[in-house]
């Protein structure tokens, strides 16, 4: 197996949120580098996901792809009725 390069990070973290991270590692029996690790790495993830998701809604603006705020909110509106109105596209 390849060795990945690594480098160190440091980070101030408040003690409550420490002691989290050293509960998680003894309960999953790893390292507090590698509970660090996989929540930095999914945050990242997430991160990503959101700037994607927000390309692609402002090219969906830029193209025209949008939905009338007042169909939306007249929709909205029919939720609490017995027979919403569908939704807008």
């Amino acid at each position: 197996m390849a060795q990945t390069e690594t480098k160190v990070l440091t980070a101030h973290v408040p003690i409550p949120l420490a002691e989290k991270v050293d509960q998680m590692a003894a309960r999953l029996e790893r390292s507090r580098g590698w509970i660090i690790k996989q929540a930095l790495s999914a945050w990242i993830d997430q991160e990503e996901e959101r700037s994607r998701l927000t390309r692609e809604a402002l090219a969906d603006v830029d193209a025209g792809r949008v939905i009338d705020h007042q169909a939306v909110q007249a929709w909205a509106d029919s939720l609490s009725a017995d027979t919403p109105s569908p939704v807008p596209r």
